[in-house]
């Protein structure tokens, strides 16, 4: 509780003549509220967080290469793992991106929902065991294997497709195909 009371003039300060940003602040805290306050729900494993079918099929062959033969083929399962994880880190800044002022309140708003987070979890006695206890642990880890899994297979693909001389989406952003 002391880290939320902490955060609220932090929070004040980011909306100060920020406008949008502090708009966007309050509806990001607002959406997120609910999550964070039924945060002990995830600890019973009561709530689960679903895993996209293209993260589960790259967790069970990474390196698949069927059907993969053209840049087309690539790039289009590169955009749904793209869907999925959101932009790989060799993308460039897109113009829609947000500005340093919606980045410091984002993370502001985050801090916040920690700290809402962290309130209502506090009364689990022996969280870490009732998480183990409820699965709730492996279902995490679950979820962090098919992300990882799906991020390597999104490497991989654009490793392919620079052996194949594929444009981007189809090969990392800085690549450029030979003639």
């Amino acid at each position: 509780m002391r880290r939320l009371l902490g955060i609220l003039p932090l929070l004040a300060l980011a909306g100060c003549g920020a406008g949008d940003a502090a708009r966007q602040g309050a509806r990001q805290f607002g959406d997120g509220f609910g999550a964070a306050a039924t945060a002990p729900l995830d600890d019973f494993n009561l709530r689960q967080q679903s895993i996209p079918i293209v993260l589960l099929q790259a967790e069970a062959n990474p390196y698949d290469l069927r059907n993969l033969n053209q840049c087309t083929t690539i790039g289009a399962e590169i955009a749904r793992l793209n869907e999925a994880l959101g932009p790989d880190s060799d993308e460039p800044r897109r113009p829609d991106q947000p500005n340093l002022t919606e980045i410091v309140t984002e993370e502001v708003v985050e801090e916040a929902l920690d700290a809402i987070r962290d309130a209502t979890t506090d009364f689990i006695p022996q969280r870490s065991w009732v998480r183990r206890l409820t699965g709730a642990k492996r279902a995490e880890l679950r979820v962090k294997s098919a992300v990882q899994a799906g991020r390597m297979r999104r490497a991989f693909l654009k490793g392919i497709g620079m052996q194949h001389n594929c444009a981007p989406p189809a090969a990392p952003a800085w690549f450029r195909p030979r003639r």
